[in-house]
């Protein structure tokens, strides 16, 4: 076997870990393995906004079709983070959201999702009067619902999800199903590893 077809096959093995991992299309959630989960969130679940949250965790996975999808953030800081009592980690909004920020990286990574887009907002257009102000939009994107559980366990259990309540006054986070996309996870990482191909056969020539 040459040098140049040992590494075409090495990075198409690399590629086919990649798209297998990034997933989208799976099988959907039933209705024990829901409440599983259910069950799992309810146990570790606190304060005012618990059974709210957990109301809407059921309806958005209900009818699951196992497919990936986009979840949109909107969010609005604190003048001052709100921490629950026993916590000293200052009163920076934007630092509790960094500290949230940095914390569920590997959560969603392990669980094939992340974040695609953010954006800190830079002005006003069109606004209907009374609407909010948000702070920054932030699209993540989900293997499936089944991943987005198993995520939002992860986090209520190492409580880092305290972070983003401290720091947000107020969000607004619902799914996406993109129409139309120019931001192509899988094609952009297969052009990555051909340019890398190209790359590495001119260098063992």
């Amino acid at each position: 076997m040459t040098a140049g077809l040992g590494v075409a096959l090495l990075l198409a093995a690399l590629y086919l870990a990649f798209f297998v991992w990034y997933g989208g299309r799976g099988r959907p959630l039933d209705a024990a393995e829901t409440e599983r989960f259910m069950q799992a969130l309810a146990e570790r679940a606190h304060g005012p906004e618990a059974e709210v949250l957990l109301s809407e965790v059921r309806e958005l996975v209900a009818k699951d079709d196992g497919r990936e999808f986009v979840m949109q953030n909107l969010a609005r800081y604190r003048p001052k983070a709100a921490y629950p009592p026993g916590h000293a980690f200052g009163d920076d909004p934007r630092e509790a959201d960094r500290r949230y920020g940095k914390a569920i990286v590997p959560h969603l990574l392990r669980n094939g999702c992340l974040p695609i887009f953010i954006a800190r907002r830079a002005g006003r257009f069109i606004q209907p009067a009374g609407a909010d102000d948000w702070h920054y939009v932030a699209m993540v994107r989900y293997r499936s619902k089944r991943d987005f559980l198993r995520f939002a366990l992860a986090i209520e259990r190492g409580d880092i999800s305290m972070h983003k309540w401290a720091a947000l006054e107020k969000t607004h986070v619902f799914p996406v199903q993109p129409i139309v996309s120019l931001f192509a996870v899988r094609s952009l990482v297969a052009a990555i590893f051909v340019a890398l191909a190209a790359l590495l056969a001119c260098l063992v020539r």
